[in-house]
């Protein structure tokens, strides 16, 4: 089984990437190649933030790994939180945090579209590839469910009725950014 790293250390992520892998491939942690500190997240955009982790995994450890970015992105708010999705509401990355941070900004805007979107970039044998995932959908003006992670209780994907949080997880990962951009690694892992 060929094994690659997935550089993060959100044991959320780590399940819902491993399911999707349905064992095709083993999936190790940064944990697991000794990679102890926080990857740097420097750039300006979701693109440059998974480029640089996946860089910083190669560059220090020469294993073959993927890394992501997502960023929330919301109409009303200018595409904010975007990039600073994680730390909307401070250095803490607080979840909860950042979803009061969020409807309190959104209080009164009648226009509730957001999307959330995923890149995934893989470093294999030094070459690099992009994959990118998108889904829109709103905001709630309340927190719903208590699945899932992030901005899961307060995202309504388009066509749904349901939070990302009020989802079983195989049924949010066919759907999801992450999802979307996964399945695109995937494929192109399956070609080679």
């Amino acid at each position: 089984m060929t094994e690659i790293c997935f550089a993060t250390n959100n044991k959320n992520k780590i399940a819902e990437v491993s399911q999707m892998l349905e064992g095709r491939y083993k999936l190790l942690s940064l944990e697991d190649i000794g990679c102890l500190v926080e990857l740097p997240e420097e750039q300006d955009t979701i693109e440059g933030n998974s480029r640089q982790k996946a860089m910083y995994v190669w560059d220090n450890y020469q294993v073959n790994c993927f890394a992501d970015d997502t960023g929330l992105e919301v109409k009303a708010l200018n595409g904010a939180p975007g990039v600073y999705s994680a730390r909307y509401a401070g250095p803490q990355r607080d979840n909860s945090d950042n979803i009061k941070h969020l409807l309190q900004n959104m209080k009164g805007e009648t226009n509730r579209e957001a999307q959330f979107r995923t890149c995934i970039t893989l470093i294999l044998n030094g070459q690099e590839h992009q994959f990118e995932g998108i889904v829109t959908g709103h905001i709630t003006e309340e927190w719903k469910g208590d699945k899932g992670f992030g901005y899961d209780p307060v995202f309504i994907p388009s066509g749904y009725s349901r939070t990302f949080a009020e989802m079983d997880a195989s049924e949010k990962n066919a759907i999801s950014h992450r999802g979307i951009a996964t399945q695109k690694l995937i494929s192109f892992l399956n070609n080679i």
